[in-house]
This record gives structure tokens, sequence and C-alpha cells, in this order.
């Protein structure tokens, strides 16, 4: 993808999250950062996810679904249809979102987790390896605009 993505401290989250949704041409996102209790807290989330959605992703444990395995993994975790996946990576409850190709990855801030950033397509989905790198940097980047989020 041509170009860093932007994210200056004035911006809101919302249109961060808006800005990464775009690039990504993605249908929805969602940023979340370690808290003082070693979870993940959700700040940020694309307006449309159902309540009951948005329930169950304000705390995840580092371990459970896309977002806490991106995080204990330290890694990219992806589903090209959360609907239909098999894995284990993709837990019951995400089917409730309608979505079906996501890509979650975790926010560095040098060598230290600070949080997950995940984004979400209604349509299958495999994201390229420039787009997981993008995707990547773009989250370094998030946790310079985060400075309060706890590192793990």
């Amino acid at each position: 993808m041509a170009g860093a993505l932007e994210v200056s401290s004035g911006m809101a989250d919302s249109e961060v999250m808006a800005a990464i949704v775009a690039r990504l041409k993605a249908d929805s996102g969602t940023i979340h950062l370690i808290g003082g209790d070693g979870q993940l807290h959700l700040q940020v989330a694309t307006p449309g996810l159902p309540p009951v959605v948005l329930n169950t992703i304000q705390t995840i444990p580092i371990g459970k679904g896309m977002a806490g395995l991106a995080a204990q993994r330290r890694e990219p975790v992806d589903a090209c249809n959360i609907q239909t996946d098999t894995s284990g990576d993709v837990r019951p409850g995400a089917k409730a979102t309608a979505l079906s190709g996501a890509l979650v990855v975790p926010i560095f801030r040098g060598e230290a987790l600070v949080g997950t950033l995940g984004v979400g397509n209604r349509s299958e989905r495999v994201f390229a390896q420039h787009e997981i790198d993008d995707l990547m940097a773009i989250g370094r980047a998030l946790a310079l605009h985060y400075p309060q989020a706890v590192a793990a």
C-alpha cells in the first residue's frame, strides 16, 4: 500500500479507526489496549457492530478469540470466513458480527505488546501479505497514539 497512514495526536479515536478501515477496504474495525489487569480492553469500534458483540468484546482475556490469540501469539491472526472457520481461532460469538473475512494484528511499542488492531469484511477475504504488513505498521503507529496503553 502506498505511503504511511497519518495518525496525528489530535485525531479522535473514531477518525483513526475510520482511516484504518478505509485504507484496508474493510467494513469494520476495533482497537483493544492492554489494561492494568493484563486483559485487552476495547478502545474503539466502528459503528454498526451489534450490541451483543460490543458487550462481549469490551474485555478480552489474552488467548481468547482472534484478538486474544493475536496478543498471546504476538503475530497476526486471520480468517477467510469467520462464519465457517473451524481452526479454533474464532470464538462462537464472532459469528454474531455478520462478518466473514477478518484480520487481527498485535500492536507493539518497540518489542512490548500494547494491544490489538482488527479489521473485518462482510464477505470472504484473504488478506495479502502486504496488507498484513501494512496493518502491522499501522499498529506500531497506533502505539504512539495511545501512550496510556500498558506494555506487556
